[in-house]
Protein backbone atom coordinates (compact mmCIF):
# COMPACT_ATOMS: atom_id res chain seq x y z
CA UNK A 1 0.00 0.00 0.00
CA UNK A 2 1.18 3.53 -0.51
CA UNK A 3 0.73 6.31 1.93
CA UNK A 4 0.12 9.67 -0.23
CA UNK A 5 0.59 13.03 1.51
CA UNK A 6 0.13 16.75 0.64
CA UNK A 7 1.05 19.26 3.15
CA UNK A 8 -0.63 22.79 2.04
CA UNK A 9 -1.00 25.85 4.12
CA UNK A 10 -4.49 24.88 5.59
CA UNK A 11 -4.49 21.58 5.47
CA UNK A 12 -2.91 18.05 5.23
CA UNK A 13 -4.36 15.80 2.53
CA UNK A 14 -4.44 11.74 2.80
CA UNK A 15 -4.71 9.00 0.38
CA UNK A 16 -4.34 5.63 1.38
CA UNK A 17 -3.90 3.92 -2.24
CA UNK A 18 -3.94 -0.36 -2.60
CA UNK A 19 -2.66 -0.66 -6.26
CA UNK A 20 -4.49 1.59 -8.34
CA UNK A 21 -7.81 2.11 -5.53
CA UNK A 22 -7.85 4.81 -3.41
CA UNK A 23 -9.41 3.24 0.01
CA UNK A 24 -10.06 6.72 1.17
CA UNK A 25 -8.70 10.81 2.11
CA UNK A 26 -8.53 12.41 5.42
CA UNK A 27 -7.53 15.63 6.35
CA UNK A 28 -6.17 17.52 9.44
CA UNK A 29 -5.07 20.72 9.98
CA UNK A 30 -1.45 22.16 8.97
CA UNK A 31 -1.15 24.95 11.57
CA UNK A 32 -1.60 23.10 14.71
CA UNK A 33 2.12 22.73 15.95
CA UNK A 34 2.71 18.48 16.35
CA UNK A 35 5.26 16.72 17.59
CA UNK A 36 6.78 13.85 15.60
CA UNK A 37 4.74 11.71 18.27
CA UNK A 38 1.68 12.80 17.40
CA UNK A 39 1.80 12.86 13.92
CA UNK A 40 2.95 9.19 14.39
CA UNK A 41 0.40 8.17 16.51
CA UNK A 42 -2.44 10.27 14.55
CA UNK A 43 -1.51 8.08 11.37
CA UNK A 44 -1.39 4.68 13.20
CA UNK A 45 -4.99 5.28 14.88
CA UNK A 46 -6.25 6.72 11.31
CA UNK A 47 -4.64 3.39 9.70
CA UNK A 48 -6.40 1.20 12.65
CA UNK A 49 -9.60 3.05 12.35
CA UNK A 50 -9.88 1.42 8.29
CA UNK A 51 -8.50 -1.85 9.88
CA UNK A 52 -5.32 -1.28 7.89
CA UNK A 53 -1.95 -2.91 9.66
CA UNK A 54 0.75 -0.42 9.80
CA UNK A 55 2.61 -3.20 8.04
CA UNK A 56 0.91 -3.48 4.88
CA UNK A 57 1.98 -0.05 4.45
CA UNK A 58 5.31 -0.58 1.76
CA UNK A 59 5.89 3.79 0.88
CA UNK A 60 4.98 7.18 2.28
CA UNK A 61 5.40 10.03 -0.55
CA UNK A 62 4.74 13.53 0.34
CA UNK A 63 4.62 17.03 -1.51
CA UNK A 64 4.53 20.04 1.10
CA UNK A 65 4.65 23.60 1.00
CA UNK A 66 5.14 23.89 4.56
CA UNK A 67 8.83 23.49 5.34
CA UNK A 68 8.47 23.63 8.81
CA UNK A 69 6.44 20.89 9.54
CA UNK A 70 8.59 18.70 7.49
CA UNK A 71 11.00 17.36 10.38
CA UNK A 72 7.88 16.42 13.00
CA UNK A 73 6.14 14.76 10.58
CA UNK A 74 8.77 13.03 8.12
CA UNK A 75 10.13 11.57 11.90
CA UNK A 76 6.89 10.44 13.01
CA UNK A 77 6.57 8.41 9.88
CA UNK A 78 9.75 7.04 9.80
CA UNK A 79 9.07 6.06 13.85
CA UNK A 80 6.03 5.00 13.41
CA UNK A 81 4.91 3.40 9.87
CA UNK A 82 8.75 2.39 9.70
CA UNK A 83 8.58 3.91 6.26
CA UNK A 84 11.42 6.87 4.89
CA UNK A 85 8.91 9.00 2.79
CA UNK A 86 9.77 9.76 -0.44
CA UNK A 87 9.72 13.83 -1.02
CA UNK A 88 8.42 15.45 -4.11
CA UNK A 89 11.05 18.15 -5.08
CA UNK A 90 14.10 19.49 -7.01
CA UNK A 91 15.63 16.32 -8.95
CA UNK A 92 12.49 14.21 -8.69
CA UNK A 93 11.37 12.40 -11.67
CA UNK A 94 7.77 13.19 -13.28
CA UNK A 95 7.81 13.39 -16.33
CA UNK A 96 6.82 17.22 -16.38
CA UNK A 97 9.50 20.02 -17.71
CA UNK A 98 9.18 22.80 -15.99
CA UNK A 99 9.45 25.30 -18.76
CA UNK A 100 9.38 28.52 -15.81
CA UNK A 101 11.86 31.18 -15.07
CA UNK A 102 12.85 29.39 -11.81
CA UNK A 103 11.55 25.89 -11.94
CA UNK A 104 12.91 25.37 -8.09
CA UNK A 105 10.15 27.85 -7.04
CA UNK A 106 7.29 25.61 -8.14
CA UNK A 107 5.45 24.65 -5.64
CA UNK A 108 5.11 20.18 -4.89
CA UNK A 109 1.27 20.82 -5.00
CA UNK A 110 1.34 22.20 -8.37
CA UNK A 111 3.96 19.94 -10.01
CA UNK A 112 1.55 17.00 -8.88
CA UNK A 113 -1.52 18.60 -9.64
CA UNK A 114 0.44 18.82 -13.42
CA UNK A 115 1.58 15.18 -13.31
CA UNK A 116 -1.89 14.29 -13.02
CA UNK A 117 -3.65 16.47 -15.12
CA UNK A 118 -1.39 15.46 -18.33
CA UNK A 119 -1.44 11.93 -17.39
CA UNK A 120 -4.93 11.32 -17.02
CA UNK A 121 -6.34 13.66 -18.87
CA UNK A 122 -3.65 15.19 -21.93
CA UNK A 123 -2.23 18.08 -22.95
CA UNK A 124 -2.57 21.00 -23.18
CA UNK A 125 -4.02 20.96 -20.04
CA UNK A 126 -4.74 23.90 -17.45
CA UNK A 127 -5.09 23.04 -14.07
CA UNK A 128 -6.74 25.26 -11.40
CA UNK A 129 -6.59 24.20 -8.08
CA UNK A 130 -8.69 26.07 -5.38
CA UNK A 131 -6.75 26.03 -2.39
CA UNK A 132 -5.26 29.03 -0.06
CA UNK A 133 -4.15 30.53 -3.52
CA UNK A 134 -5.72 29.57 -6.87
CA UNK A 135 -3.29 28.75 -8.92
CA UNK A 136 -3.85 28.29 -12.79
CA UNK A 137 -0.71 26.13 -13.99
CA UNK A 138 -0.55 25.29 -18.17
CA UNK A 139 0.99 22.24 -19.83
CA UNK A 140 1.15 22.06 -23.04
CA UNK A 141 0.80 18.77 -25.40
CA UNK A 142 4.69 17.48 -25.23
CA UNK A 143 4.80 18.00 -21.22
CA UNK A 144 6.26 21.31 -20.80
CA UNK A 145 4.54 23.21 -17.76
CA UNK A 146 5.30 26.63 -19.46
CA UNK A 147 3.23 28.61 -17.22
CA UNK A 148 1.55 30.00 -13.85
CA UNK A 149 -0.81 32.26 -12.52
CA UNK A 150 -1.65 32.53 -8.71
CA UNK A 151 -4.33 34.53 -7.33
CA UNK A 152 -5.48 34.89 -3.17
CA UNK A 153 -7.52 31.77 -2.33
CA UNK A 154 -11.46 31.60 -2.20
CA UNK A 155 -11.26 31.57 1.26
CA UNK A 156 -7.92 33.67 2.07
CA UNK A 157 -10.54 36.30 0.29
CA UNK A 158 -13.11 36.02 2.95
CA UNK A 159 -10.57 35.74 5.53
CA UNK A 160 -9.37 39.35 4.52
CA UNK A 161 -13.05 40.55 4.08
CA UNK A 162 -14.47 39.38 7.87
CA UNK A 163 -10.26 40.35 9.59
CA UNK A 164 -10.40 43.25 8.05
CA UNK A 165 -13.85 44.91 8.16
CA UNK A 166 -15.05 45.13 11.67
CA UNK A 167 -19.18 44.91 10.74
CA UNK A 168 -18.77 41.84 8.57
CA UNK A 169 -19.40 38.40 10.06
CA UNK A 170 -17.66 35.40 9.12
CA UNK A 171 -20.10 33.81 6.64
CA UNK A 172 -20.31 30.36 4.73
CA UNK A 173 -19.31 30.47 1.41
CA UNK A 174 -21.59 29.12 -0.91
CA UNK A 175 -23.51 30.56 -3.95
CA UNK A 176 -26.25 32.88 -2.82
CA UNK A 177 -29.70 32.75 -4.05
CA UNK A 178 -29.53 35.57 -6.61
CA UNK A 179 -26.58 37.80 -7.21
CA UNK A 180 -29.13 40.53 -6.33
CA UNK A 181 -28.15 40.28 -2.61
CA UNK A 182 -30.49 41.88 -0.48
CA UNK A 183 -28.44 41.54 3.14
CA UNK A 184 -24.78 41.27 4.72
CA UNK A 185 -24.40 38.07 4.22
CA UNK A 186 -25.74 37.51 0.73
CA UNK A 187 -24.02 40.45 -0.35
CA UNK A 188 -20.77 38.94 0.98
CA UNK A 189 -21.38 35.37 -1.04
CA UNK A 190 -22.62 36.98 -3.96
CA UNK A 191 -19.49 39.11 -4.08
CA UNK A 192 -16.68 36.16 -3.14
CA UNK A 193 -19.06 33.18 -5.25
CA UNK A 194 -19.32 35.32 -8.48
CA UNK A 195 -15.85 37.03 -8.38
CA UNK A 196 -14.47 33.42 -8.24
CA UNK A 197 -16.31 32.36 -11.45
CA UNK A 198 -15.81 35.70 -13.27
CA UNK A 199 -11.99 35.33 -12.24
CA UNK A 200 -12.13 32.08 -13.76
CA UNK A 201 -13.32 32.62 -16.73
CA UNK A 202 -11.47 35.58 -17.68
CA UNK A 203 -7.83 33.86 -16.80
CA UNK A 204 -8.80 30.64 -18.30
CA UNK A 205 -9.67 33.09 -22.09
CA UNK A 206 -6.54 34.76 -21.32
CA UNK A 207 -4.42 32.01 -20.96
CA UNK A 208 -5.54 29.99 -23.67
CA UNK A 209 -5.33 33.44 -26.01
CA UNK A 210 -1.75 33.83 -25.08
CA UNK A 211 -0.54 30.31 -25.75
CA UNK A 212 -2.04 30.81 -29.38
CA UNK A 213 -4.24 27.33 -28.17
CA UNK A 214 -7.86 26.09 -30.07
CA UNK A 215 -7.85 23.29 -27.50
CA UNK A 216 -7.24 22.84 -24.47
CA UNK A 217 -8.98 20.69 -21.43
CA UNK A 218 -9.41 22.85 -17.91
CA UNK A 219 -9.23 20.45 -15.36
CA UNK A 220 -10.14 21.47 -11.36
CA UNK A 221 -9.16 20.78 -7.90
CA UNK A 222 -8.98 21.81 -4.18
CA UNK A 223 -11.76 22.36 -1.61
CA UNK A 224 -13.73 25.10 -3.02
CA UNK A 225 -13.18 23.82 -6.94
CA UNK A 226 -16.31 21.85 -6.78
CA UNK A 227 -18.80 24.61 -6.45
CA UNK A 228 -17.04 26.86 -8.90
CA UNK A 229 -16.98 23.83 -11.34
CA UNK A 230 -20.23 23.06 -11.16
CA UNK A 231 -21.38 27.29 -12.50
CA UNK A 232 -19.10 27.71 -15.23
CA UNK A 233 -18.26 26.12 -18.81
CA UNK A 234 -14.75 27.13 -18.43
CA UNK A 235 -13.93 23.64 -16.58
CA UNK A 236 -14.42 20.74 -18.57
CA UNK A 237 -13.74 18.01 -15.14
CA UNK A 238 -13.77 18.71 -11.17
CA UNK A 239 -11.05 16.05 -9.77
CA UNK A 240 -10.97 16.21 -6.04
CA UNK A 241 -8.54 13.37 -5.43
CA UNK A 242 -6.35 15.07 -8.46
CA UNK A 243 -3.09 15.87 -6.09
CA UNK A 244 -2.99 12.14 -4.96
CA UNK A 245 -3.17 10.28 -8.00
CA UNK A 246 -0.53 13.08 -8.91
CA UNK A 247 1.82 11.66 -5.69
CA UNK A 248 0.65 7.95 -6.68
CA UNK A 249 2.20 8.58 -10.26
CA UNK A 250 5.49 10.29 -9.44
CA UNK A 251 6.02 7.83 -6.77
CA UNK A 252 5.37 5.34 -9.36
CA UNK A 253 8.22 7.11 -11.79
CA UNK A 254 11.00 6.70 -8.85
CA UNK A 255 11.28 2.98 -10.28
CA UNK A 256 10.56 1.30 -6.67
Amino acid sequence: MLFAMDVGNTNITIGIFDGDDLLGTFRMTTKIPRTSDEYGIFLVDLLHKRDIKVSRIEAVIISSVVPNVMHSLTSGIIKYLKQTPVIVGPGIKTGIKIMTDNPRELGADRIVDAVAAYEIYGGPVLVIDYGTATTHDLVMEDGSLVAGVTSPGIRTAANALWNNAAKLPEIEIQKPPSILAKNTITSMQAGLFYAAIGQTEYIVDKMREAAGLDKMQVVATGGLGNIIARETAAIDVYDPDLTLRGLKLVYEKQGR
